[in-house]
């Protein structure tokens, strides 16, 4: 088949953290597909066709791709931060797995892109420089009990979560409730740190504790990072204080 499928990821927004690569195989894509926030940040050159939709049509959306693909067509499908991320590489693969035999001979490559979490990090020092791990916490594609037991053993084993989806209009109760569960764990003076639009012109850091931790500051544009009991703040006068969490971790007694 002489068509192609790129998933490429276009970082969290600023133009200088748009990878080379996924650049590339936009600019050599005839059709570009993906949620419409996330495409009104490409300028289409001469003859590339747009194909928007909203955001819980992932699996539509890859559909499509493939179809096209199969047609001869280019096609990239875009998706903010990293496509592997809680983003359309997924979508895609669930799509392929899923359809006809015939797009299994197409030729389709995921190109990487900055992930919202890694850009949050840069901003505050080094909150991830233990071991981390992510979690999305909308409850659309799983059940808040199995979110709960997530949260739970992450918290236990001592991990920095990075929390995406954190809180929305549809579900605006989640986020203290997850606060809430990782209070029985973790020490109220746990590190905290909203994240917002990092790298934009609406880019907004928020550092906090869990016990004064407030969810409304939180919409879908932010990343939440949460440390563990050793992350730390390195203060500084006139300055935001930086974050970090020590790689060491002392042996139990």
């Amino acid at each position: 088949m002489s068509g192609w499928v790129r998933v490429v990821g276009l970082g969290p927004g600023a133009a200088g953290l748009l990878a080379p690569d996924a650049a590339q195989a936009v600019a050599a894509s005839s059709d570009l597909i993906g949620y419409a926030t996330y495409l009104d940040r490409v300028t289409l050159s001469e003859g590339q066709i747009r194909h928007a939709s909203d955001n819980r049509e992932e699996l539509a959306r890859a559909r499509n791709a493939l179809s096209l693909a199969a047609e001869g067509r280019r096609v990239a499908v875009v998706s903010g931060g990293d496509p592997g991320v809680f983003a359309m590489a997924s979508a895609v693969f669930e799509a392929l797995e899923a359809g006809p035999l015939a797009w299994r001979r197409l030729d389709i490559e995921v190109v990487p892109g900055i992930s919202a979490m890694f850009a949050a990090a840069a901003r505050l020092g080094a909150p991830l420089g233990a071991d981390f791990c992510a979690i999305s916490l909308s409850d659309n594609l799983k059940p808040w009990s199995v979110l709960e037991a997530r949260l739970r053993a992450v918290a236990t084993a001592g991990l920095v979560i990075a929390l995406y989806n954190a809180r929305s209009q549809a579900r605006p109760d989640l986020l203290g409730r997850a606060f809430a569960v990782l209070a029985e764990i973790l020490p109220g003076g746990t590190v905290v740190a909203f994240a917002r639009a990092v790298s934009t012109e609406a880019e907004r850091i928020d550092i906090t504790t869990l016990a004064e931790a407030d969810p409304s500051l939180v919409d879908m544009r932010t990343l939440v990072l949460i440390g563990t009991a050793a992350t730390r703040l390195i203060v500084r006068e006139g300055a935001a204080p930086f974050v970090y969490s020590p790689r060491f971790v002392e042996a139990s007694a």
